[in-house]
């Protein structure tokens, strides 16, 4: 794209607030792509603070359509039937959506993608922290999220997997009060809370903290029921406060903070490859390697309305990291290099986002975006000579220091219209402009088109088809100085490029939904098609992922959801199929067996995240007003492993049954006490996530073995 396209772009953005700031229009849409009323800003000076911030909630909605994009939402009455409820971590609620796939260390996949997920609360992007397998946010906060994939909007871009968009709960909408409580089980589980919330006059806040203890902190490398050194000590803490200035503008901070240290589990009975110094044996099962992340976030976003243009313009900052402490003598004898890595990620953002209704049929959205990014990186080795074939030379250990620093720049425009022709027909065009420079600078212009068609009153279809434009994540960028490990243990056989590529993919994507009185069908199909794809990796015995490209890729899917929920009963059900594909690696080739780089280099081979079938379902039927049983299920059908090519074979397919009962109970003193039983895989049924083979994998990883666990929660 050239320079000045872009500028021409975002002049298109900036410049369209003040032209139609003063058309009065009143149309808008809510979630499901529908009209809706909007409160004039006479009417809205009239009411309470509760409404208030309930019109600047549904004004916020209008700042973020869906239209031609595929949308499943999860509330928190949904999350509070899961079998851990509240204390379900993050990624485990995404789960139940259709078409994501569990990985290792809490990672997900949806449609085929690895990771590249952008995280929004309250319309704010939150830039992903370091790679990793800590859940910074807590289910907790949230009122509802939803999952948008597909063909998004031009508003959405960057990280387009998937958008993960987080409503957080209200102080004003809880009242004052609180809540403390506990979960406790298997495994050496404990999990304390504590929650606070409420509002005066102007003033709304949400504050929540946990601490979690658990002998399974990362996923075990064996079929074993405990894993072996696997001890984890987490502390999250989330903050939602807020103020009202007028009644039209309301000004918010959101803050949130994790500290996660963890054991890295050992896998009994391996055979060391290397010597040291007068050692040649050594105990697999007493390695001692352990991480430590910590990630910390604040937001202060203005919400509010100019004329009939709503806007919202938020400036924020992340910092992660990352600290791996090797055991020296272990992984210089199994792996021939012991290396302590630490890594950091500091991001700060600009985000500012407006909607302005034109008449009765037109709504101009417009915004930009910018972040600047320092991620600097060290890496303290040890290794040993070696000769020109690898083979160790000397047993005693040579200390190679290795650092870098990385600045990374973005900035992204975008002007899209949602015109609604009649009364059932929604169309939503757009363009956005993308700039990223780290080593190089890249750009794209990106046109996006949906379409959403209300056939009847119960049936909805959609399409769409975006340009993406995928930047590499600075944080997963990692930059070796190769040379200075020839010579050693540690020395690669082919550099290749070790700068990684902006992803660009064409995505096709559409659906249809039918209402049958309770119950809701979707089905969905999409495919896309890729240059310079991305994927990441482990390399190493650090728990991080690093990222590199495949020349080309194709990936396409179908996804079927069915939803109930009637007075006591609920259940939901989702099918999916996919096929992620990639040929030839074309960066960070120096991380790859020199055999796999050849025959990947003129075949398509599938992605190892790739999962052809994969389904989650859950029940819920309450008994009475005060309790309540419920099921739920993971299905896939293996993840990729080695065969007779690389990624040629699948792991077995495993499915993932759990079961909880809650009962509330009534104290005259005390009030209502809850109580939440789950049995997390009742069947106890051993399955391999990993088995250490495959592009980019690094060691095998099991689910988790049968847990029965007890939250006690007291509301105040």
């Amino acid at each position: 794209m050239t320079r000045r396209l872009l500028a021409f772009s975002l002049a298109c953005a900036l410049g369209a607030a003040p032209v139609f700031a003063t058309d009065l229009a009143s149309a808008t849409t809510d979630d499901g792509g529908q009209s809706a009323s909007r409160n004039k800003p006479a009417q809205v000076k009239q009411l309470g603070t509760v409404d208030v911030n309930a019109a600047l909630d549904q004004a916020r909605n209008a700042l973020s359509p869906d239209t031609g994009s595929s949308q499943y939402v999860i509330d928190q009455k949904a999350i509070a039937q899961l079998p851990l409820g509240d204390s379900t971590p993050l990624n485990q609620v995404i789960l139940q959506a259709p078409g994501v796939v569990q990985d290792s260390y809490g990672g997900l996949h949806v449609r085929g993608d690895h990771a590249n997920l952008q995280y929004r609360i309250n319309g704010v992007i939150i830039p992903e922290s370091i790679s990793g397998f800590g859940q910074t946010l807590d289910a907790r906060t949230i009122q509802n999220v939803k999952l948008l994939d597909g063909a998004l909007p031009a508003q959405y871009g960057l990280r387009t997997a998937a958008v993960v968009d987080i409503t957080t709960k209200s102080g004003h909408d809880l009242g004052n009060g609180g809540s403390v409580g506990v979960t406790g089980g298997s495994f050496g589980t404990l999990n304390p809370n504590a929650s606070l919330w409420g509002g005066n006059d102007r003033w709304s806040y949400f504050l929540t903290a946990n601490y979690l203890e658990s002998d399974v902190g990362v996923e075990n490398p064996t079929s074993s029921r405990k894993p072996v050194h696997d001890h984890t000590n987490q502390v999250k803490g989330f903050g939602d406060i807020s103020y009202l200035i007028d009644s039209d503008t309301r000004l918010s901070f959101l803050f949130g903070v994790s500290n996660s240290r963890f054991q890295i589990p050992n896998n009994p009975g391996q055979e060391p490859a290397f010597g040291y110094l007068d050692t040649v044996d050594f105990d697999s099962a007493k390695l001692d390697e352990r991480q430590q992340e910590k990630t910390r976030f604040g937001v202060l976003a203005l919400q509010g309305k100019l004329g009939a243009t709503d806007y919202q313009v938020s400036l924020g900052q992340r910092y992660s990291s990352l600290d791996f402490t090797p055991d020296l003598v272990g992984d210089l004898m199994f792996n021939g290099v012991a290396s302590d890595i630490s890594r950091s990620n500091r991001a700060s953002t600009l985000q500012a986002d407006f909607a302005t209704p034109l008449g009765d049929s037109h709504t101009l959205r417009y915004g930009l975006y910018g972040s600047f990014e320092r991620a600097p990186s060290s890496n303290d080795a040890w290794v040993f000579p070696a000769d020109e074939d690898g083979n160790q030379t000397s047993t005693t250990p040579i200390e190679i220091l290795d650092g870098n620093r990385i600045t990374a720049r973005t900035w992204s425009g975008y002007v899209q219209d949602e015109w609604s022709i009649g009364d059932k027909l929604t169309v939503n065009y757009g363009v956005r402009g993308d700039v990223y420079k780290a080593f190089r600078t890249e750009s794209q212009l990106s046109p996006r088109l949906g379409a959403v068609y209300q056939a009847t009153d119960s049936t909805t279809l959609h399409a769409g088809y975006s340009r993406y434009f995928t930047p590499p994540a600075t944080e997963a960028i990692t930059t070796t100085n190769i040379a200075k490990f020839d010579g050693t243990t540690n020395a690669v056989s082919n550099p290749g490029n070790a700068t990684p590529l902006a992803e660009r993919s064409d995505y096709f994507d559409a659906g249809v939904q039918q209402q049958l009185g309770a119950l809701t069908l979707g089905l969905d199909a999409y495919y896309r098609k890729v240059r310079r794809l991305q994927d990441e990796g482990q390399f190493g015995a650090a728990l991080v992922y690093s990222t590199f490209n495949y020349a080309k890729g194709r990936i396409k899917g179908v996804e079927f959801t069915a939803n109930y929920d009637d007075g006591p009963f609920s259940a939901y059900f989702n099918l999916a199929a996919s096929r992620a594909m990639g040929t030839r690696v074309i960066t960070s080739q120096y991380n790859f067996d020199p055999d796999d780089l050849a025959y990947v280099a003129d075949h398509y081979i599938f992605l190892d995240h790739d999962q052809a079938y994969s389904s989650s379902g859950g029940v819920s039927y309450a008994i009475g007003e005060a309790t309540r049983v419920g099921a739920d299920y993971l299905f896939g059908s293996g993840l990729r492993k080695d065969g007779d090519v690389p990624n040629g074979a699948s792991l077995p397919s495993y499915f993932q049954l759990n079961l909880s009962l809650s009962h509330d109970f009534s104290f005259a003193g005390t009030g209502k006490l809850h109580t939440q039983l789950a049995v997390i895989n009742a069947l106890d049924r051993t399955y391999e996530l990993r088995d250490g083979s495959g592009i980019g994998v690094g060691a095998p990883q099991f689910g988790p073995r049968r847990g029965y666990y007890l939250t006690v929660q007291k509301d105040f």
